[in-house]
């Protein structure tokens, strides 16, 4: 096998762009970028709806400097949204507006979209956190996608960040999971026997006019059709910056591991998607508060108590890589609970959804420099 890949880290965060008095989204977008693309460039863009604006990192070598980018560029957009009298928040819904309410961004693309599924697309009003780690070699990162697809239910678990759906308590830790159930092409993959196994896919659906590209296939993983990436995009966006950097060093650290088994000729278990989505569905439901199954051992425990063997199974590489303070921050997570529960605690504190995004916001901020 040829030299270690990069390894390197890239992140998307989704926020929310709110009405300081109202609190509700705003489709006001163009303000923001009027000024944020001059500071910001290619690193801000547009999405599906207008109050939804995408902060992405450059190609980051290490957590560190993705932390300093993700510091960074939360820091920017939440003064140059305050210069525009909004806020800006991190959760995966939003408490109560309504997405029938929230202007969708002029683009040919994003209009196609709407054609295609009407509802299902105005609905999708949602904010995920996407991560790429770098590996050049596609048939090595088809080989770690498959094995990596065990763990997106516990990363999912710890991101969890959107109890809330149009006013109501939707009873989910991510509600944002079951809104984008409604997209084609979604949630975990299959197993792929190898690249061209992936690309016969991707040229069948191309062909048969189902998708425009390969980007229109929106897995919880997939290999990225433009970068050297795999691309992991079961996550809400947390509330905290360091939450988001703790997911993204456990997700490149679960990469590693997994490509420094295969060097060793090991390999992790691939199970059946059907078993994996059994999973994933009681991360988005229940979060930290639930259990998973050990497929292993054929037995459910705790959702914390596996993670925690998550923990234990990356920790001889996160030195290497530089990122044990980032991961330690998951057993704050573990401690203070996700974002889901934290919002809940404070809507049970105050039965007043106002006082959640207002929760929100300030948690988006804690930890920037502003």
């Amino acid at each position: 096998m040829s030299s270690e890949p990069a390894f390197s880290i890239g992140i998307e965060e989704e926020f929310q762009v709110v009405d300081p008095e109202t609190r509700q989204l705003r489709s006001h977008i163009e303000q923001i970028f009027d000024q944020g693309g001059k500071v910001l460039k290619e690193r801000l863009k547009p999405e599906l709806h207008q109050s939804v604006v995408e902060l992405a990192t450059g190609i980051c070598p290490t957590i560190a400097e993705a932390r300093r980018d993700v510091l960074q560029t939360r820091a920017t957009i939440i003064r140059l949204a305050r210069e525009q009298g909004l806020a800006i928040a991190a959760a995966g819904t939003h408490p109560f507006s309504h997405w029938a309410d929230v202007q969708i961004t002029p683009n040919p693309r994003y209009e196609q979209l709407i054609q295609d599924l009407q509802t299902v697309a105005r609905a999708n009003l949602i904010f995920g956190l996407h991560v790429h780690i770098g590996i050049e070699d596609r048939e090595l990162a088809i080989g770690i996608m498959n094995e990596a697809r065990y763990f997106l239910p516990h990363v999912l678990a710890l991101s969890t960040n959107s109890p809330f759906w149009l006013g109501r308590d939707t009873g989910w830790a991510s509600y944002r999971t079951k809104v984008f159930d409604k997209f084609p092409r979604t949630n975990i993959p299959d197993y792929f026997t190898s690249y061209s196994d992936y690309e016969e896919l991707v040229t069948i659906l191309l062909k048969t006019n189902c998708i425009v590209d390969a980007k229109q296939i929106w897995w919880d993983v997939r290999p990225h059709p433009y970068f050297p990436t795999i691309e992991y995009r079961v996550s809400d966006i947390p509330m905290r910056a360091e939450e988001t950097i703790a997911i993204a060093a456990l997700l490149q650290a679960i990469t590693v591991k997994l490509y420094r088994l295969r060097r060793q000729n090991l390999g992790w278990r691939n199970y059946r998607r059907a078993l994996l989505m059994e999973n994933k569905w009681r991360a988005a439901r229940w979060g930290l508060n639930g259990k998973l199954i050990d497929f292993g051992k054929e037995q459910e425990f705790p959702t914390p108590f596996l993670i925690g063997e998550l923990l234990e199974f990356v920790d001889d590489v996160v030195d290497d890589l530089g990122s044990r303070d980032a991961i330690d921050h998951v057993r704050w997570i573990l401690k203070n609970g996700t974002g889901a529960d934290r919002q809940l605690r404070v809507f049970r504190e105050t039965k007043d959804l106002k006082k959640v995004v207002d929760f929100v916001v300030q948690e988006t901020s804690v930890g920037l420099e502003l």
